[in-house]
């Protein structure tokens, strides 16, 4: 790794552990293989949306032109949110591409993902099924969000109704996960979702 990307990420690296968020608990980051190329970030879901109360991992690949280029990130954990792929995990948001500036910091990443969370951009979608339901139907939204939430970042709210229908289509012989997807995508509709898992 070029020496300048390696110490700009060495001092990034302390910032973040002597943060005040990192305090808190909001923000962390950690090493790959010991590789300052790789890094493990993880952000909690902020309070008042539906990701509160859950942890987000996200992998964070710094490249060799850092920090005159952003470092690619993506969520590993799985997310129902308007910005971020609900297949991939990647991220739409302006300072990961062309707003990006060289002052900008692993921190700035980092807090700016969390503020994500807590203000979609649902004009701009990384995942337009989730923008759809985000704009169109916001309760069921929220619904799906909290839930995605609850399975895979551990979040604190259970949603009983939507684990029956998933339940629903499990009992079918259809792979919870896709189970899960199908249902969140045509808006917890056990008819549609059931015949997209059969028929698609």
């Amino acid at each position: 790794m070029a020496n300048i990307a390696a110490q700009r990420i060495k001092r990034e690296f302390k910032e973040v552990i002597k943060s005040e968020e990192i305090a808190k608990c909001a923000i962390k980051v950690e090493l790959v293989n010991d590789s300052l190329t790789e890094l493990k970030g993880e952000i909690a879901g902020p309070p008042d949306t539906p990701y509160e109360g859950g942890n987000f991992v996200l992998e964070i690949k710094v490249p060799e032109t850092y920090p005159f280029n952003p470092p690619k990130v993506r969520f590993i954990t799985k997310i129902w949110h308007p910005n971020i792929s609900s297949v991939t995990g990647a991220i739409c948001l302006d300072i990961l591409k062309d707003q990006w500036a060289a002052a900008m910091t692993l921190r700035t990443v980092l807090l700016s993902l969390q503020a994500l969370l807590s203000a979609a951009e649902p004009d701009d979608p990384q995942d337009a099924v989730v923008a759809k339901q985000y704009k169109e139907h916001p309760e069921l939204f929220r619904q799906t969000a909290t839930h995605w939430t609850f399975i895979y970042a551990g979040g604190p709210t259970k949603m009983p109704d939507l684990d029956d229908k998933i339940r629903r289509l499990t009992d079918m012989g259809i792979e919870e996960h896709n189970a899960r997807v199908a249902l969140s995508s045509y808006n917890w509709d056990l008819e549609r979702a059931t015949e997209h898992c059969l028929f698609s």
